[in-house]
Formats: C-alpha cells, structure tokens, sequence
C-alpha cells in the first residue's frame, strides 16, 4: 500500500494530487495529521505500520520519520534539518538554500508534471504574491483560470481545514483528481463551508474594540478562523496590529496577535513568543505574528504579556 500523509491546506492537497497523476497510482491511501498539529498521530503510525511505501507532502515534521522502517519520499519546502534515517530521501530545496513558495512547485519540478494544482499549491501558500510568477500566471492562463478563480480555489479548498473537518481534507484529494477544477468553483459541499466561515468572520469582526489604535476581538467559534480575523483587521481596515482571541475553540483557547510591517519593526515580537510560550502554552509565529493554543485559563496571562509588551 502507498501512504501519503499531507499538510491541511491547499498546498498540501495539491501536492498529493499531483503525485498520485504523476506517478499513476492507482492505490493509495492519504491522511491528515489532526488539524493544527505537526506529528503523526496513533492512526498516521498505524497507517504506516501496514503501508509499503511512505509518502510525506509539505509536512513540516522531519523527527516523525527518523524511525520508519519503510522506504520514505519526504518532499517539503520549509526550512528543516537533514533526516538522518537511510530509508528516508528528502527532497527540499531550501536544504541548498533554494527558496519555492509551495511544496506543489518541488513535486512538480521532481516528476515534470505542471497544471493548475501547482498554480494553485503557490497560491495557497503565499496568495496574491505569487501572481508575480511567470510560472504560476502561465500555468494558470492555459487553464482559463483567472487570479480570482484561483484565490476562490484555495478559499474552497482551505475550507476543509478551517472548518476542522479532517475527513473533508482527506477527500479533497480524491475531488481533485476526480473533477475538473474549473467545475470545483461550483462544488456544493465546499461553498456551503465557505458561506458559513464567511458568516463566522463577519460575526467576529463584529465585536472589534479598540485599544489606543490596535484592535482587539473576542468571540467563540468551533472554526479555524482566528488567523483570518487578524489579516482583515490589519491588512484591510488598517490596524497597526490586532489581537484576536477565540473563547472556546474545542475545549480550549487560541489567541492571534499580528501586526502591520510598518509597526513590526517597532515590536520585538520573538521576545514575546518566548514570555508566551513559558506560560506552558503552544506558541510560536515569526516577525509579524504570534498564534498561541492554550487552556482557556492561561488565555488571559497571554493576553497581559502582550498587552504589558505594548505599555497598555
């Protein structure tokens, strides 16, 4: 058996969608981690205990293949160390200090396989952006998809995920293969997802106050939708920064702070990551970001970091 086990996101399914064309699979098996965590889970590791060859797809997990004991193709694109295990190839340019915006441009370039999922794989990773790309515009013009049905696609696709239906992630492989992507921009069960995530965001935004300039939002949702928020709050109404915090999100709390490039420079926000994480919460992010899971009791201690941080 062939086992795929891929990221969440528009890139990660696409990624697995352009491996199983170019390598004419005709049985495999794929799987999703659990939505917003980087390991391999007891049914990933079952999974593999049966499979025959291991496939791994713009998940960032090196030390999860360390110890199998199957041939491994691990193919990815973000920063990571060398995989020790024999058993495993690892094909990541940025090893060789090579930049890709998606792991669907690596797959594609390894099999010479180029369609719209590719386009779609560096869409999804660094939206609009990657517009700026020959590749991407070519690829995606001799499909007859234009920059908005592109951006729609990865909105229809990241649905699955963001709506924390794993089942659906795992199925979008087989809808891509299955259907042709222009069709997909009308795929009912994807467009209902998006309708309600839509009506989550604008419920969210609702409930924006302000904080000497920033903008701060609490609200409960059972969506992956915090992320979201925050982008809308500082790249589309213009807050120098914002933070969002959902409730209750399964039992727990996430916390979001991002802010604008301008005001990055101003904010040390690794030093924040750090105080945040040693409240024993899962933390981390980069210049203009921090995303924080946590108990819900903590949300409140990871909100006075921050708010402490910024001299409120």
């Amino acid at each position: 058996m062939n086992l795929i086990v891929h990221h969440w996101d528009t890139d990660g399914i696409t990624s697995t969608a352009l491996l199983v064309k170019a390598l004419k699979m005709e049985e495999f098996t794929n799987l999703t981690a659990p939505i917003g965590e980087f390991r391999f889970d007891e049914r990933i590791r079952e999974a593999i205990d049966r499979a025959e060859k291991l496939y791994v797809l713009d998940f960032n997990v090196p030390e999860e293949v360390e110890n199998v004991k199957i041939p491994t193709l691990f193919i990815d694109h973000h920063n990571q160390g060398r995989i020790k295990n024999p058993l495993v190839e690892q094909v990541n340019p940025s090893l060789e200090g090579n930049y890709y915006p998606s792991c669907s441009l690596v797959v594609s370039e390894r099999f010479g396989l180029f369609n719209a999922w590719t386009a779609l794989g560096v869409v999804g990773d660094i939206g609009e952006r990657a517009f700026g790309l020959n590749t991407v515009r070519e690829l995606l013009k001799r499909e007859g998809l234009s920059e908005e049905d592109a951006l729609r696609l990865v909105e229809l696709i990241d649905s699955n995920y963001i709506t924390m239906d794993r089942k659906a992630v795992e199925e979008a492989v087989g809808v891509l293969l299955e259907n042709n992507v222009r069709d997909l921009l009308e795929y009912e069960p994807w467009l209902k997802k998006v309708e309600a995530i839509e009506k989550a965001i604008e419920d969210a935004l609702s409930r924006v106050e302000e904080r000497k300039g920033f903008a701060l939002v609490r609200f409960e949702s059972p969506f992956n939708i915090i992320s979201k928020v925050a982008r809308k709050l500082v790249w589309e109404k213009k807050y120098p920064g914002a933070i969002v915090i959902n409730g209750d999100f399964h039992g727990k709390a996430q916390l979001y702070f991002r802010v604008s490039p301008e005001m990055a420079g101003r904010i040390d926000m690794a030093n924040i990551i750090e105080e945040v994480k040693q409240l024993g919460t899962n933390a981390g992010g980069k210049r203009e970001v921090l995303g924080c899971i946590c108990e819900k009791e903590k949300v409140e201690m990871a909100l006075n970091v921050i708010e402490t941080r910024l001299g409120w």
